[in-house]
């Protein structure tokens, strides 16, 4: 299985840097998310997730260092948390980082949120601005 790796671009839309490697299972979204196609985009992102959990089933550790993302890419990244409870629930190894920059901030907010719907906790990082 290869690795998946996307280099974003701040154009105008916003699209996150990707670094998903098959060896290590460490998956991280960074940037911001804001594209016209946002399901086109994240579909890459979720195939490359069931591929992983069907052929090479080890643990998983995804990053989501993300400043800013839409509606539609929340949604995206919802599905994303999904798929990964399911795997969990089916005795594979997930741990989920959620990158922050202080409480007061949306995605931060959202991620609450995003824990709280699915019913899998993540690991709250504050980072450095």
């Amino acid at each position: 299985m290869k690795d998946l790796i996307i280099v974003g671009e701040k154009k105008t839309y916003f699209t996150p840097d990707v670094n998903f490697s098959a060896a290590t299972g460490i998956c991280t979204i960074a940037g911001e998310s804001y594209q016209e196609e946002t399901f086109e985009f994240f579909n890459r992102l979720i195939a490359w997730l069931e591929e992983y959990i069907i052929k090479v089933r080890k643990p998983i550790q995804m990053n989501f260092k993300l400043t800013y993302f839409n509606t539609s890419s929340a949604r995206a990244i919802q599905e994303m948390v999904m798929i990964l409870k399911k795997y969990q629930s089916q005795g594979g190894q997930v741990t989920i980082n959620w990158y922050y920059v202080d409480e007061d901030d949306s995605t931060y907010e959202e991620a609450q949120d995003m824990q709280a719907q699915v019913g899998i906790s993540f690991n709250m990082i504050k980072m450095n601005e």
